[in-house]
């Protein structure tokens, strides 16, 4: 959910700098198929008992969903805030891959949630050994925000991106429209 809020702060700072949300419907990003597919493979993983069914096959699912979006956001690289995803994406997925295909969480950070830790499969999963700990989720929303949730720098890194990109198309910056070839997307 951190990342609807890095929306919602996009829409603003670009109402408030003269940006028009019409423009957002030029935005066109390539390969967005392939991170609609990564982003439901993640939310039925963590939503629903699909990440249980699948048992140890989860971790790999989780990792294998992470590395499309990441390669679907790499195609987009030329619009505005996207680098900055992409890095936040790759320094989440290089933590999930150093621990085992999944996001640790610090017990402080669920502690300080009024949390314990998810039965089944999660994206956010308490370990005893913690490979690339401060790349992990360690920070935490205040519990008084709707649907707060622990986050890690990488979390923040895409959320940043993420409002960058809305900013931008919001001022007509960045918006893509695909190339007569087929292939990838030209800025106009």
């Amino acid at each position: 959910m951190f990342i609807l809020y890095a929306v919602v702060a996009g829409l603003i700072v670009g109402f408030l700098t003269g940006g028009s949300a019409a423009r957002l419907g030029g935005l066109r990003l390539s390969w967005a198929p392939l991170i609609v597919l990564g982003m439901v493979i993640q939310l039925a993983l963590f939503s629903s008992p699909l990440g249980s069914a699948i048992g140890d096959a989860a971790p790999t699912v989780y990792v294998v969903s992470n590395f499309a979006v990441l390669v679907a956001v790499a195609a987009n690289f030329a619009v505005p805030g996207l680098a900055v995803v992409l890095a936040g994406g790759a320094s989440n997925l290089v933590a999930i891959v150093a621990n085992g295909g999944y996001m640790p969480v610090s017990p402080g950070a669920l502690e300080a949630m009024g949390r314990l830790a998810k039965e089944g499969y999660s994206n956010s999963a308490p370990r005893d050994v913690v490979a690339l700990g401060p790349l992990t989720d360690v920070f935490t929303m205040p519990a008084w925000i709707p649907m707060a949730n622990v986050f890690s720098v990488g979390d923040v890194l895409i959320g940043v991106g993420v409002a960058i990109a809305v900013v931008a198309a919001m001022h007509g910056r960045g918006v893509l429209v695909a190339r007569v070839t087929g292939g990838g997307a030209l800025p106009h």
